[in-house]
């Protein structure tokens, strides 16, 4: 079998990672261990881009796979497909991650149906190996192959959780939005808005996390701070900005809408 190109997988630039506190060193040992990681926080806080970042410092490829409630473990280990001569094997995502020796990065995992999931354990052991069933064949994991788990504690609910017996094999590494001169920072440096107005739109977030659990299932995320900056940026008012990016898509409820207007109103 022909080896799986690995360029097409690196990340060519280095992604914009502003660290929290000690979670890189930690992760580069869990990666020198080849231990599996599991990336816990709310929305938007830098799980995913931070795993960006460790593939880019450490040089290694990553395959990133998007959890769905539809996927189906062919989804991420292979099927049989139809052609011309007849039926021929592709690869899924999570067995071409194991076979090159890249990072594979589950993000939202517990999205993922549960008989899903169990097909990573094999992996996440001292066997590291994943059976291909169909294909009659064990896939032993390349040296260099790491697994990576995300997800938002504040979804859990009984229907949607990880199991223990998942749960248990893997280290963790606890996320949540950065401190906010941190948070700032951030915000001038990827949406390219100025202090003052960075400091608004954190302010403004601050707010609406303070409202989670009391009409929201969750706060503002930095993800959509920089978004109402890139707005600001374009010649949108400030206001329509916020309206847009901020407001909208965190809920639909008119009260709780009137609240955050009052929030972005106070700011600009």
């Amino acid at each position: 079998m022909s080896k799986p190109d690995t360029d097409q997988y690196l990340i060519a630039s280095e992604p914009y990672y502003r660290s929290l506190g000690n979670e890189v060193a930690l992760y580069e040992a869990a990666y020198g261990a080849r231990i599996p990681m599991m990336l816990k926080g709310p929305t938007g806080c830098g799980k995913s881009r931070f795993v960006e970042h460790m593939a880019w410092k450490l040089g290694k490829p990553l395959i990133t796979i998007a959890c769905n409630e539809d996927m189906t473990a062919s989804d991420l280990v292979g099927r049989f497909l139809l052609d011309i001569n007849g039926t021929k094997w592709q690869d899924g995502p999570l067995t071409v991650a194991a076979r090159m020796g890249a990072i594979c990065y589950l993000d939202e995992v517990v999205e993922a149906r549960q008989d899903t999931t169990v097909v990573i354990h094999p992996l996440t052991d001292h066997r590291r190996v994943l059976p291909l069933e169909k294909k009659g064949e064990q896939v032993e994991a390349h040296p260099d192959f790491q697994l990576v788990i995300s997800y938002n504690p504040g979804y859990q609910s009984l229907m949607k959780d990880l199991k223990q017996s998942t749960k248990q094999r893997f280290s963790a590494l606890d996320f949540d939005y950065p401190e906010l001169e941190t948070e700032v920072e951030i915000v001038v440096h990827e949406a390219g808005v100025d202090n003052d107005i960075a400091t608004k739109l954190v302010n403004i977030a601050h707010r609406s996390r303070n409202l989670k659990g009391h009409g929201l299932d969750e706060g503002m995320s930095t993800r959509l701070l920089i978004y109402a900056g890139q707005l600001i940026t374009k010649g949108i008012d400030a206001q329509a900005a916020c309206q847009m990016a901020l407001v909208s898509p965190l809920t639909d409820d008119p009260d709780m809408r009137d609240t955050l207007d009052a929030a972005v109103a106070t700011y600009f």
